[in-house]
């Protein structure tokens, strides 16, 4: 007999397949209500194969009374009620390293394409304006910028690792001192923001970092100032955001990721002065098959009682 497990949201072929052939796999329910699925069914479910950015809360979690495991596909975890998993003795996993190339790229490709005006200049050739109203305004240079990067984990150290071969100067925000080539170290935001062009966004999600991005940061950054944000819409003041976006306060942000996702504040498409993207930092096929595979290495490790491969609790 194949373990039971939980499936939430919707895989791509390579990973339904997969996990169909190692597991049975029952879907949560798309009314989003526990209730919807029979106690019995309940009752066999030892593991999540979890994905997606809903919240995992407690009364999620109790409904299934031999819940051993919450798979996370995703390095995030923030919408996963950590502290309670551990109470049950429940296991939480995720998917680190294994994105990290990916979304660091990303970052780097919103700053250039929003420094550069790379979207606005590839609509003023097809709008016919670049015939009919001549050359597109000139942009900003990147090489020799001052960069902030807040938070240096795998993925603000490839950021930085990516924009330190353009001869930026780099700064950096972390919880403590961190091995760096040159970088420079701030132990406070705001002091990060003073001292940066470039603000971009890499820590953890969490309660920890909530609205960490405050109105007093971004007016630190000030006028001259970009801000980019691939970690979780959770950090940012988005107020204070769209206010110093509509006032040029700021002058621009690229951002991959908002609150209220994918019903983001409608605010944001009124504005010239920002580059959005639909929460696709880790959106290759590479990555995700990847992503999908250290999941499963993870729920085989339950199943075979052998140590988890990535274990966050």
């Amino acid at each position: 007999m194949k373990p039971h497990i939980l499936s939430f949201e919707s895989f791509d072929d390579w990973d339904s397949v997969a996990l169909n052939e190692l597991f049975t796999v029952h879907q949560f329910p798309a009314s989003g209500e526990v209730a919807d699925l029979p106690d019995e069914v309940k009752e066999k479910i030892r593991a999540f194969a979890f994905k997606g950015h809903s919240r995992l809360d407690a009364d999620i979690m109790d409904a299934f009374p031999n819940l051993e495991l919450v798979a996370n596909y995703g390095v995030g975890y923030d919408t996963i009620d950590v502290a309670h998993a551990s109470s049950r003795s429940i296991k939480v996993t995720n998917t680190p390293d294994v994105l990290t190339n990916d979304v660091a790229d990303l970052a780097v490709g919103m700053l250039l394409s929003l420094n550069r005006g790379i979207s606005g200049a590839s609509d003023w050739v097809t709008s016919g304006q670049w015939a009919s109203a001549g050359a597109y305004p000139l942009q900003r240079t990147l090489s020799g910028a001052s960069v902030g990067i807040a938070g240096l984990g795998r993925i603000g150290r490839a950021i930085g690792n990516r924009l330190a071969a353009f001869e930026t100067d780099i700064h950096y925000y972390a919880r403590s001192k961190k091995d760096t080539p040159d970088w420079t170290f701030h132990d406070n935001l705001i002091s990060l923001a003073q001292q940066s062009d470039i603000l971009i966004v890499a820590v953890s999600g969490g309660p920890d970092t909530q609205k960490i991005i405050s109105s007093g940061v971004i007016a630190a950054l000030g006028s001259d100032g970009l801000l980019i944000n691939i970690a979780r819409g959770s950090t940012m003041d988005e107020d204070a955001l769209i206010n110093a976006l509509q006032t040029r306060q700021i002058r621009g942000a690229a951002l991959d990721v908002f609150n209220n996702e994918p019903d983001i504040d409608s605010r944001f498409m009124q504005l010239d002065n920002v580059l959005l993207q639909p929460h696709h930092s880790s959106g290759t096929i590479e990555t995700r098959k990847r992503m999908g595979a250290l999941q499963r290495q993870n729920l085989i490790a339950l199943f075979n009682n052998t140590p988890l491969v990535t274990p966050v609790n």
